[in-house]
């Protein structure tokens, strides 16, 4: 069955060329051009969302809040001008999965789409049995579920959060270079530049708290767990 994408974008030329290429790419592709109008059909069903960030009422940053405070867990794609780092943390903290910037290339779109959709299906498809669970003192992720708890509160990591943390954690005291993370949370298959893993570390230390220094940067490097910084 093919993939529904739903686009939320006030810009009716974008939505046009998206829907031509994305229906040429085998999607089933819905359009909507406010926020409000892409809260009433968004559904169950919907696969992915094309979210752009300024538009006329309610911004992308708001939808996507109410679509994640409502425990809905469709991935986020923003699109969008906003392109600073301060912009791409607040898209990561408000749940988006990846940020493409405008103007954009069609192909970007299209396999970025396709890395964060073979994410989420490789997420849901390869469940790990309920009893694996990682624990270092009173930080335990839990495969099963995919989600993290401290002191036995659950912290709420964005997939791609939660990706990076479990691929640093795994291997304790490894230093593994940008690229190296890249390729393994998104795949050789789509563009991700290194400050977006940068911004993607900061949001991350912010949600761990005390365990954030756990989280060290060896400059020229790259990025560890390294637990005797707790």
């Amino acid at each position: 069955m093919a993939k529904k994408i739903l686009i939320v974008d006030d810009d009716s030329s974008i939505c046009e060329i998206l829907e031509f290429n994305l229906k040429s790419e085998g999607y089933n592709v819905l359009t909507a051009y406010s926020a409000e109008e892409g809260l009433k059909i968004l559904d169950s069903e919907t696969d992915l969302i094309l979210l752009d960030i300024m538009m006329g009422g309610m911004s992308g940053y708001k939808m996507a809040e109410i679509i994640k405070t409502s425990k809905i867990s469709t991935p986020i794609i923003f699109l969008t001008a906003k392109d600073t780092e301060n912009d791409m943390l607040t898209g990561f903290s408000v749940g988006a999965d990846d940020y493409i910037s405008k103007p954009f290339s069609i192909k970007e779109v299209v396999a970025r789409i396709k890395a964060v959709l073979n994410r989420t299906t490789r997420s849901i498809s390869s469940p790990i049995s309920s009893s694996d669970t990682i624990t270092v003192h009173d930080l335990v992720i839990h495969l099963d579920s995919k989600q993290l708890f401290i002191q036995d509160k659950l912290i709420n990591l964005t997939k791609t959060e939660f990706d990076i943390l479990l691929k640093l954690i795994e291997s304790p005291n490894r230093i593994f270079s940008r690229q190296e993370i890249i390729d393994s949370v998104w795949g050789d298959d789509v563009y991700v530049t290194e400050r977006t893993i940068d911004v993607h570390i900061t949001r991350l230390r912010k949600k761990l708290g005390t365990f954030a220094p756990a989280i060290t940067n060896r400059s020229g490097f790259g990025y560890r767990f390294d637990e005797s910084a707790i």
